[in-house]
């Protein structure tokens, strides 16, 4: 991406964060990038292209970020250890760029909704796949594997609304705290 480019998209995430989607105009994202609106349009066909670079990319790079923590990991626990750690990690240290995809579906076209609804799903069936493992192993409750996978990534993308960094807990002591909620919730007696 062009420095400009990143620059829109920067002003963007902080305004969309801030004020939502459909409160912030193009205007306002070009006078805070210090260019005039005409030159947004060099860089992005529309604002609505712009919310959709921000979904492709957080969750193109949730799903790496997923993926390269599971690498090495192969015990269904282990992976559902990894994976919550790495799912409340990745909505904390990106979070303003997490709450927009998690609150900000409704302003992308259809055609936009549908592409990242895909790549949602199939970050989902990498959570599924784990409780499946461990279910047909034993260690895992045997629930629908869909309908835990949606609580447990519901709960932990939770963090990106509440954090506050340099609050009481580090990112880190708090996707512990979820991965211990988690596999107490997952786990056989």
């Amino acid at each position: 991406m062009s420095h400009m480019k990143d620059t829109i998209t920067s002003v963007a995430v902080e305004l969309f964060h801030r004020k939502g989607y459909f409160a912030t105009s193009i205007s306002e994202i070009a006078r805070q990038c210090g260019i005039q609106k005409a030159s947004i349009y060099y860089h992005y066909a529309s604002k609505e292209a712009i919310l959709y670079q921000i979904h492709s990319t957080t969750m193109d790079d949730l799903t790496t970020y997923l993926k390269g923590n599971l690498a090495d990991v192969d015990d269904p626990e282990a992976c559902m250890r990894a994976a919550v750690r790495s799912h409340v990690r990745f909505h904390l240290e990106r979070q303003k760029e997490t709450f927009i995809a998690n609150t900000e579906l409704r302003g992308l076209t259809p055609e936009h909704y549908d592409v990242i609804v895909a790549k949602r799903d199939t970050y989902e069936q990498i959570i599924q796949d784990i409780i499946r493992r461990g279910c047909a192993t034993g260690i895992f409750v045997d629930e629908d594997a869909k309908i835990l996978s949606y609580a447990i990534l519901t709960q932990c993308n939770a963090g990106a609304i509440w954090f506050k960094p340099g609050g009481r807990l580090s990112v880190e002591e708090i996707a512990e705290v979820y991965v211990r909620f988690v596999l107490q919730g997952l786990m056989v007696n």
